[in-house]
């Protein structure tokens, strides 16, 4: 159902690799709440992806952009905002990946070439982007910036390897760049914390099936889905949050306040 919330507003969606994704389904749901975008992803993921399908879905343009060059980030904010014909309303920052994990690399053996890949791509690249943002003045006042995260960044999940360190970075950057966003040009900036989605980056964790089971388990309303996420995202990119700023907002069934549920001492006792 669609309640016009986005409206006349416009931004950009970083990340939309296929329709497993977060960034897929919140385009859909921007679209249908009345929004306009620009989706733009890493040249290499966008022969990957089937991004040109969504484009057409939702009469959108996609600009090439690898989000740790700022010179492809300034061209992708000068196009941005010329095709969408003005100032951004909300942008969502949905990338992530870890080299150490693709490659087997345990956490106690990295490759720091590979970590400092990693950590480029996954977190830095969001301060890279929002410092484009700022200093172009490519924001209208009461904008809206999200990055997505994950409890990793807080917990200890061993399998997450360096994406967690990636994580953690990622919301501190968040709040630290929010408070001058928010300062100078009344701009928020916030993350969400989702629960264990199986998009197609997810999967590529050690054990995904097993901890998504897990996390379903412990979450007295279960996982929440990429469509709850995209929901969330746009009521975060709508003017009903224009006062919600630094915060780490947790999209997860309620897991980050559990320490254990019947669900899963019961599993633990039958060992399954």
């Amino acid at each position: 159902m669609s309640y016009n919330l986005l409206k006349g507003k416009r931004g950009i969606i970083f990340g939309a690799l296929d329709a497993n994704s977060i960034a897929w389904k919140t385009a859909e749901r921007v679209h249908e709440e009345g929004g306009k975008f620009v989706l733009t992803n890493a040249p290499i993921a966008l022969r990957m992806g089937t991004i040109n399908e969504l484009a057409e879905k939702t009469n959108s343009e996609v600009i090439p952009a690898d989000a740790t060059s700022l010179e492809d980030l300034e061209n992708l904010v000068a196009k941005a905002t010329e095709i969408l014909g003005g100032k951004l309303d909300f942008v969502l920052h949905s990338i992530g990946m870890s080299v150490n994990v693709r490659k087997g690399n345990h956490y106690t053996n990295q490759n720091y070439d590979f970590t400092h890949k990693g950590w480029d791509i996954s977190a830095v690249s969001f301060h890279k982007t929002m410092q484009v943002l700022y200093q172009k003045d490519a924001m209208n006042e009461w904008g809206s910036i999200i990055a997505l995260t994950y409890m990793a960044s807080q917990r200890v999940f061993p399998d997450y390897n360096d994406m967690a360190d990636n994580k953690a970075y990622l919301e501190s950057i968040a709040r630290s760049f929010g408070y001058f966003f928010g300062r100078d040009k009344k701009v928020r900036v916030n993350t969400i914390s989702q629960s264990p989605t199986p998009t197609t980056a997810g999967q590529g964790v050690k054990g995904f099936d097993g901890f998504i089971s897990y996390a379903d388990k412990m979450s007295p309303l279960g996982n929440a889905t990429a469509l709850d996420c995209a929901n969330y995202t746009v009521a975060m990119f709508s003017d009903l949050t224009k006062r919600v700023t630094l915060q780490n907002l947790y999209n997860d069934g309620g897991f980050s306040n559990m320490g254990v549920s019947d669900g899963v001492m019961q599993a633990f006792v039958e060992g399954t």
